[in-house]
């Protein structure tokens, strides 16, 4: 199965996804911010980011542009963001993934955009600003 880590500031909301993952015979790793999703990511690169949107520290989005941009190598992964915010796949414009869904979310549809985004592999492109 595939390398996954889930970005996410709502300790039980990563806690559930982590499970649901796991269930399905994923690798798991799990960090609270943005900050910490970089290291995470630098010290093992993962097949796919579920990643939300808003987090203290450095964003979502913010996170990607670093996985992007400054962070080279890291660019080819796929992002899901994941968030409650309204306006999301405006986010998800920008960010450029095609892969993105609103919270609060069930547990079929989670599953199905992660399985779509490892087999699609489609990395992010982001939008001019």
């Amino acid at each position: 199965m595939a390398d996954l880590l889930i970005i996410d500031d709502d300790l039980d909301a990563a806690a559930i996804l982590a499970e649901i993952m796991e269930m399905k015979g994923h690798t798991v790793r799990v960090g609270y911010d943005g900050q910490e999703g970089l290291e995470l990511v630098q010290a093992r690169k993962p097949d796919l980011v579920l990643l939300d949107v808003e987090m203290p520290h450095l964003s979502g989005p913010g996170m990607a542009y670093r996985m992007m941009v400054h962070d080279m190598g890291l660019e080819d992964v796929p992002i899901v963001l994941l968030s409650g915010l309204v306006g999301l796949a405006g986010v998800a414009a920008q960010v450029g993934t095609p892969y993105f869904l609103s919270k609060p979310y069930r547990y079929e549809p989670v599953l199905a955009i992660v399985d779509r985004a490892l087999a699609e592999h489609v990395s992010p492109h982001p939008s001019p600003a």
